[in-house]
Protein backbone atom coordinates (compact mmCIF):
# COMPACT_ATOMS: atom_id res chain seq x y z
CA UNK A 1 0.00 0.00 0.00
CA UNK A 2 1.33 3.57 -1.09
CA UNK A 3 1.15 5.90 1.08
CA UNK A 4 -0.17 9.67 -0.59
CA UNK A 5 2.23 12.90 0.62
CA UNK A 6 0.38 16.03 0.00
CA UNK A 7 2.01 18.36 -1.48
CA UNK A 8 2.16 21.00 0.60
CA UNK A 9 3.13 18.45 3.73
CA UNK A 10 6.03 17.59 1.26
CA UNK A 11 6.95 21.17 0.55
CA UNK A 12 6.96 22.46 4.05
CA UNK A 13 9.22 18.88 4.99
CA UNK A 14 11.27 20.26 2.70
CA UNK A 15 11.56 23.59 3.85
CA UNK A 16 11.74 22.21 7.67
CA UNK A 17 14.65 19.90 7.12
CA UNK A 18 17.98 20.18 8.19
CA UNK A 19 20.28 22.36 6.46
CA UNK A 20 17.26 24.24 5.46
CA UNK A 21 16.41 26.86 8.11
CA UNK A 22 16.97 24.16 11.11
CA UNK A 23 19.89 22.48 10.27
CA UNK A 24 22.58 24.86 11.12
CA UNK A 25 22.49 28.61 12.16
CA UNK A 26 21.04 31.06 9.78
CA UNK A 27 22.90 34.29 9.43
CA UNK A 28 20.84 37.05 10.55
CA UNK A 29 21.72 40.78 10.06
CA UNK A 30 23.93 42.08 12.77
CA UNK A 31 25.84 38.91 13.04
CA UNK A 32 23.05 37.26 15.61
CA UNK A 33 22.21 33.59 14.66
CA UNK A 34 18.88 32.12 15.09
CA UNK A 35 18.80 28.29 15.64
CA UNK A 36 15.06 27.11 15.74
CA UNK A 37 14.44 23.48 16.83
CA UNK A 38 11.81 21.90 14.53
CA UNK A 39 9.55 18.94 15.88
CA UNK A 40 6.76 17.12 13.92
CA UNK A 41 3.18 16.49 14.43
CA UNK A 42 1.38 13.38 12.60
CA UNK A 43 -0.96 15.41 11.42
CA UNK A 44 0.11 16.84 7.95
CA UNK A 45 -1.46 20.00 8.08
CA UNK A 46 -0.27 20.93 11.36
CA UNK A 47 4.06 20.62 10.86
CA UNK A 48 5.82 21.65 12.86
CA UNK A 49 4.03 21.24 16.17
CA UNK A 50 6.14 23.10 18.20
CA UNK A 51 9.01 25.45 16.79
CA UNK A 52 11.12 26.94 19.51
CA UNK A 53 11.94 29.96 18.33
CA UNK A 54 13.70 31.48 21.57
CA UNK A 55 14.07 29.04 24.97
CA UNK A 56 10.79 30.37 26.52
CA UNK A 57 8.41 30.03 23.23
CA UNK A 58 7.32 27.88 20.53
CA UNK A 59 5.10 28.00 18.05
CA UNK A 60 2.30 25.79 16.21
CA UNK A 61 1.88 26.31 12.85
CA UNK A 62 -1.21 25.29 10.86
CA UNK A 63 0.12 25.50 6.74
CA UNK A 64 -2.52 23.59 4.70
CA UNK A 65 -2.09 25.26 1.34
CA UNK A 66 1.49 25.62 2.07
CA UNK A 67 3.36 27.49 0.36
CA UNK A 68 0.26 29.12 -1.34
CA UNK A 69 -1.48 29.92 1.11
CA UNK A 70 -0.14 31.26 4.33
CA UNK A 71 0.03 30.13 7.64
CA UNK A 72 -1.12 30.27 11.01
CA UNK A 73 0.63 30.60 14.37
CA UNK A 74 -0.33 30.57 17.83
CA UNK A 75 2.13 30.12 20.75
CA UNK A 76 2.05 26.62 21.94
CA UNK A 77 2.81 24.62 25.23
CA UNK A 78 5.60 22.01 23.92
CA UNK A 79 4.69 20.11 27.36
CA UNK A 80 1.08 20.04 27.56
CA UNK A 81 0.74 20.06 23.29
CA UNK A 82 -1.42 22.55 23.66
CA UNK A 83 -2.02 26.65 23.19
CA UNK A 84 0.52 28.79 25.72
CA UNK A 85 -1.24 30.68 28.46
CA UNK A 86 -1.54 34.17 27.50
CA UNK A 87 0.03 34.88 30.91
CA UNK A 88 3.46 33.24 29.04
CA UNK A 89 3.01 35.04 25.73
CA UNK A 90 5.97 37.16 25.21
CA UNK A 91 4.97 41.41 25.34
CA UNK A 92 7.57 43.80 25.25
CA UNK A 93 7.08 47.70 24.16
CA UNK A 94 5.57 48.60 21.01
CA UNK A 95 5.36 46.28 18.32
CA UNK A 96 5.78 43.02 20.29
CA UNK A 97 2.47 43.09 21.85
CA UNK A 98 0.76 44.62 18.65
CA UNK A 99 1.62 41.24 17.56
CA UNK A 100 1.15 38.31 20.34
CA UNK A 101 -2.09 39.55 21.61
CA UNK A 102 -3.87 36.55 23.27
CA UNK A 103 -7.44 38.68 23.20
CA UNK A 104 -7.03 38.32 19.28
CA UNK A 105 -8.89 35.81 17.56
CA UNK A 106 -9.12 33.80 20.87
CA UNK A 107 -5.45 33.19 20.71
CA UNK A 108 -5.37 30.84 18.03
CA UNK A 109 -2.73 33.71 15.59
CA UNK A 110 -0.88 36.15 15.77
CA UNK A 111 -1.70 39.72 14.66
CA UNK A 112 0.93 39.56 11.69
CA UNK A 113 0.32 40.81 7.60
CA UNK A 114 2.20 37.16 6.70
CA UNK A 115 -0.83 35.11 9.02
CA UNK A 116 -3.45 33.72 7.29
CA UNK A 117 -6.42 34.25 10.08
CA UNK A 118 -4.89 37.99 10.37
CA UNK A 119 -4.43 38.64 6.92
CA UNK A 120 -8.27 38.13 6.16
CA UNK A 121 -9.19 40.78 8.60
CA UNK A 122 -7.54 43.41 7.38
CA UNK A 123 -7.47 44.26 3.22
CA UNK A 124 -5.70 47.71 4.20
CA UNK A 125 -2.34 45.51 4.98
CA UNK A 126 -2.06 44.89 1.39
CA UNK A 127 -0.53 48.24 1.10
CA UNK A 128 0.10 49.53 4.43
CA UNK A 129 2.59 46.70 5.08
CA UNK A 130 4.03 44.62 2.05
CA UNK A 131 7.12 43.95 3.03
CA UNK A 132 5.17 41.77 6.19
CA UNK A 133 3.11 39.95 3.85
CA UNK A 134 3.10 36.40 3.25
CA UNK A 135 5.86 35.29 0.63
CA UNK A 136 4.94 31.79 -0.90
CA UNK A 137 9.10 32.11 -3.14
CA UNK A 138 10.17 32.26 0.91
CA UNK A 139 7.93 30.15 2.38
CA UNK A 140 7.67 29.26 6.01
CA UNK A 141 11.08 31.66 6.66
CA UNK A 142 8.85 34.33 5.70
CA UNK A 143 6.86 33.99 9.05
CA UNK A 144 9.57 32.62 10.77
CA UNK A 145 11.76 35.62 10.41
CA UNK A 146 9.21 38.19 11.49
CA UNK A 147 8.60 36.47 14.77
CA UNK A 148 12.61 35.80 15.57
CA UNK A 149 12.68 39.69 14.79
CA UNK A 150 10.15 40.60 17.51
CA UNK A 151 11.25 38.21 19.62
CA UNK A 152 14.85 39.21 19.38
CA UNK A 153 14.70 43.60 19.38
CA UNK A 154 15.34 45.75 22.11
CA UNK A 155 11.32 46.25 22.79
CA UNK A 156 10.92 42.26 23.80
CA UNK A 157 11.01 42.45 28.02
CA UNK A 158 10.00 38.78 28.39
CA UNK A 159 6.67 37.17 29.58
CA UNK A 160 3.61 38.82 29.92
CA UNK A 161 2.86 37.17 33.61
CA UNK A 162 6.58 37.98 34.95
Amino acid sequence: MTLHVPPDQLLLQQAIAPGAYFGAARPRAGGATSRPAGRTSSSPSQLPAGLALRAEYAMRFECSGYPQSPPTAQPWCLETNTPLPPARWPTGRSIVPSVFRPEWKGGTCLYLPCDRVSIECHSNWMHENPSRLWQPARGIICYLDQIYDLLNQDGYTGLRGA
